[in-house]
């Protein structure tokens, strides 16, 4: 079950008007949280997203016949089988540090294994000539890597401790001789293939969903004039990391130190939440206070009562540690319909799509446009 974590103060400001740290600390959560552990790129590390686009690009070399690989199939066996490598370091030519082992597969009963693996590599992928143990962000059995492993990031090795040799290994394995993808019948076979029980096939699937409908573009309908203007230019910022402090009405920009839990975005390019929509909000003539607290005083109020179905493309949506008193404003986001708002929300992620349910305290919105 996807842990649901809550934000504290996503968007810095000058000291002076800054939330301060003592209430981040009173409501008892971190400020890297605020955005459940689900179905977006939301909780997948942006090298790891990238590893699975590379591999996407790549099958076809390998498997000329398979149809219908996507970055979110991949990503869905990666986050049951790994959660993306999550708290282990991810280097830019895409090793993972600390490597990654399942249990000893020597019928212990340890981990749910039952059945002895005799050792196949003598400890070169799995670190152990005892036995034998899945590796890497997508657990590959070192006896399957040495069929099915390919060197992704050209450094002439296939390593599943690689985050684009796994990735690419895992579609080559998912294609099979050739499987079309699109076919939800064969997209259950793959998966099978990987793990053979339903109870996993359900799992990855689930979460293929869930990334699947997070990789759409949102459909901004009638929108037009400065809305659309607003919007995209929000959009445009998908991916670009988070920065404490970061962001201006001229773009993405170095933030500062420190977020309440010591967070510095003084070596990060990029947008916290409000200087996101300063940003998008400048590209159409709109200047904004740099708070979120100081946002939600302008333009025309929407209570939280009215919920979010009162929201409107373009709004700005806005986030409380008490709803109702506006100064304990913690997060803005940008709505752009259908549920979701453009949203950088904690250091450590990108700028991205999220359900605007997703984030703790809805406070309502304000209407500029």
């Amino acid at each position: 079950m996807a842990l649901l974590l809550f934000a504290a103060v996503c968007c810095a400001a000058p000291v002076g008007n800054a939330i301060s740290a003592y209430v981040a600390l009173k409501t008892g959560a971190p400020d890297e949280g605020g955005i459940a552990e689900g179905g977006s790129a939301a909780d997948i590390p942006p090298r790891m997203l990238t590893a699975y686009k590379k591999a996407v690009q790549q099958v076809g070399k390998h498997v000329p016949k398979c149809r219908g690989m996507r970055w979110p199939v991949l990503a869905g066996v990666a986050k049951v089988e790994s959660n993306h490598a999550v708290g282990r370091g991810i280097a830019g030519n895409g090793d993972i540090r600390p490597r990654i082992y399942g249990v000893l597969l020597n019928g212990s009963g340890a981990g749910g294994n039952t059945t002895v693996f005799p050792d196949t590599d003598n400890g070169r992928w799995d670190g152990t000539a005892s036995g034998e143990r899945a590796v890497g962000p997508f657990q590959f059995l070192p006896s399957t890597w040495e069929s099915t492993g390919r060197d992704a990031n050209g450094d002439r090795q296939a390593d599943p401790h690689n985050a684009d040799d796994a990735a690419l290994g895992a579609a080559i394995y998912l294609c099979g001789e050739g499987r079309d993808l699109t076919k939800r019948s064969q997209l259950k076979a793959a998966v099978f293939q990987y793990n053979h029980s339903q109870e996993y096939v359900a799992n990855v699937l689930g979460w293929v969903n869930q990334y699947t409908a997070a990789a759409k573009d949102p459909d901004l309908g009638s929108a037009s004039g400065k809305v659309r203007t607003v919007i995209e230019a929000a959009l445009a910022q998908r991916g670009v990391p988070y920065s404490w402090g970061g962001g201006n009405a001229s773009g993405a920009s170095y933030g500062i130190c420190c977020s309440p839990s010591g967070k510095s975005g003084s070596s990060i390019k990029g947008f916290d939440c409000s200087g996101l929509t300063v940003y998008a909000y400048a590209k159409a003539g709109i200047r904004l206070p740099r708070t979120a607290a100081a946002q939600a005083g302008v333009g025309r109020r929407i209570p939280a009562s009215l919920g979010t179905s009162a929201l409107k493309a373009g709004d700005l949506v806005f986030y409380a540690y008490a709803p109702g008193r506006d100064s304990t404003i913690y997060h803005v986001g940008i709505y752009v319909g259908g549920g979701k708002m453009v949203n950088a929300p904690r250091p450590g992620a990108v700028v991205r799509l999220d359900a605007v349910n997703a984030m703790s305290g809805f406070a309502g919105g304000a209407r500029l446009l």
